[in-house]
């Protein structure tokens, strides 16, 4: 296909293109109307569900930021996502509890062993981690009315958290700029479905 005479690429080729650039947006949004597809509605499952898996979004940054390579990114993901579905499955141990306790052996391990991204970097990543379990454990610990907020607010302000990692300099690099998109959509999406359900 011939290129205008501006030089631009003709509007179906430029929109193909942004499709395939945003391939992450599209993703989050492909398995966010699966999910709400799937969704029971029951308010007390969404906020224990939601809950479970909030501390597992601070404990891939963490972990991820001490692997020093954004290329992990994925791989951690699809084991963290094993893991925290492998912990629901049981009773002897709960998920978010685990969830936070591993990232804060991480934490004092990147304290200790230093930090691949600088300790002001790792500081900031300890700061996440420590807000959002707390808002994940805090939200699951009272009444799913009131947790349901808590637990929304923990999903919202990660998905600012992704952007913050897709924008400023300092954080880029930490993850995969394909996870931080990916993630940013997912987060905020939870959280408006938590918001919004009866």
């Amino acid at each position: 296909m011939p290129a205008t005479a501006s030089g631009a690429a003709p509007a179906p080729r430029r929109g193909l293109h942004a499709l395939t650039h945003r391939w992450p947006t599209a993703l989050a949004l492909a398995l966010m109307i699966a999910l709400f597809g799937s969704d029971s509605g029951d308010l007390n499952d969404a906020v224990a569900g939601y809950g479970e898996f909030l501390p597992l979004l601070p404990l891939l940054y963490v972990v991820i930021s001490q692997a020093g390579n954004p290329r992990v990114t994925w791989p951690v993901l699809g084991a963290g996502v094993v893991v925290t579905l492998a912990l629901q499955a049981q009773d002897a141990l709960s998920p978010p509890h685990v969830l936070v306790g591993v990232a804060l052996a991480v934490l004092l391990w990147g304290t200790v062993r230093g930090a691949p991204h600088g300790r002001v970097t790792w500081g900031i990543q300890a700061a996440g981690a420590l807000v959002f379990g707390a808002l994940a454990l805090t939200g699951l610990a009272v009444d799913p009315e009131v947790g349901r907020w808590l637990v929304a607010a923990g999903w919202f302000l990660h998905g600012v958290w992704d952007f913050a990692h897709l924008l400023l300099a300092r954080l880029r690099g930490i993850v995969s700029r394909a996870f931080a998109e990916w993630c940013a959509v997912v987060d905020v999406l939870v959280a408006v479905e938590l918001v919004f359900l009866r």
